[in-house]
């Protein structure tokens, strides 16, 4: 079908640009490659978070776009088999309609025959006034017949009118997605390039930073202990601390790397508890609270253009998968950026 041709087509595309981004994000940059840091280390650090900022919202973009694409190739699937039955309920309904004006002719054929003279010819031709009642009779179910003959006609016109309907308005929805889908492969396509160029340049950026700034940004953060809450929480939290360390990659769905959201997604996956994709989709889920509510398992998006999101252990610390360069680690709620919206998945 056009919806599988366009999922392996889509499947591939982002397979490649996985590969891509990937070999950008986890291939080290040679120690003579390594530029001496600028000589005002803080805007070369700077440069560093606005390029990350804006690939992280640009791979949220692609995943985003991806999800679209695989919605519209739903509504083709959909479309498609509503057509499909739609045709068959529309051959079947023809075949009614052939069956049942088949009857109604015979009978109002019949009934013509006689229709002028049957009650005078019943009456003349009746040896009592029982046997006239009789004949009469008779003659009502001759009229009954015809009606009923005639209502399954009319149910068949209107059911193969109905059927001619949908057949319509299922290829026209075929249609419509179909050229929705087209669209949003070539938009991905558009996109995969500009998360390409733009995850270079916050390489670049950070083989632009000095030795210290580089060793801040690959530890693991904060080593204090997390205390893992009981019930489903336990399980997202324990599964996000068996995370740390790991690389961030944009884009990247684990095992052995992830970027901000794929992990939270993951770690809710753990406890039974799906959640969507994209950060995007996590602000909308659960409800709201407030900073001074926080507690472990609520997910905090950052950014006014909500583009990243972290899990939070306590009142005070979350779990991220925070950009290039820098592993999955611990960092305090306020130190990882503006707070967007803070959203309570269970309780």
């Amino acid at each position: 079908m056009a919806s599988q041709r366009l999922k392996r087509s889509m499947r591939g595309a982002l397979t490649a640009t996985a590969v891509a981004v990937a070999a950008v994000s986890l291939t080290p940059a040679p120690a003579s490659a390594d530029p001496a840091p600028p000589a005002n280390a803080s805007e070369a650090l700077k440069k560093y978070n606005d390029l990350s900022q804006q690939s992280e919202k640009l791979a949220q973009d692609l995943l985003k776009a991806q999800g679209d694409l695989d919605a519209k190739n739903g509504e083709l699937d959909k479309a498609n088999n509503d057509n499909n039955q739609a045709l068959q309920a529309e051959q079947q309904a023809k075949g009614d309609e052939e069956q049942f004006r088949g009857q109604v002719d015979q009978l109002t054929e019949a009934s013509f025959e006689g229709a002028r003279f049957n009650q005078l010819s019943a009456l003349l031709v009746s040896s009592s006034q029982t046997d006239f009642l009789n004949r009469m009779s008779a003659l009502g179910v001759l009229a009954s017949d015809n009606k009923e003959a005639l209502d399954r006609l009319s149910g068949a016109v209107s059911k193969k009118a109905d059927a001619q309907k949908q057949t319509q308005d299922a290829s026209q929805r075929a249609q419509d997605a179909q050229a929705a889908a087209a669209k949003l492969t070539s938009d991905i396509n558009n996109q995969k390039k500009d998360v390409d160029a733009q995850a270079a340049q916050a390489k670049q950026a950070f083989n632009s930073l000095s030795a210290s700034e580089k060793n801040t940004l690959n530890s693991v953060g904060d080593k204090g202990s997390v205390t893992i809450p009981t019930g489903d929480i336990g399980a997202v939290i324990a599964f996000a601390q068996a995370q740390l360390g790991k690389p961030y990659v944009y884009g990247s769905n684990g095992p052995a790397s992830w970027d901000c959201s794929s992990l939270t997604q993951h770690s809710y996956a753990a406890a039974g508890i799906p959640i969507p994709r994209t950060s995007y989709a996590q602000a909308t889920i659960g409800r709201s609270v407030s900073r001074s509510e926080v507690q472990a398992g609520d997910l905090l998006i950052y950014y006014s253009g909500q583009s990243h999101v972290a899990l939070a252990i306590d009142n005070q610390r979350a779990i991220h998968a925070s950009t290039e360069g820098v592993p999955v680690k611990i960092a305090t709620i306020d130190s990882i950026g503006p707070i967007n919206v803070i959203r309570r998945v269970v309780g």
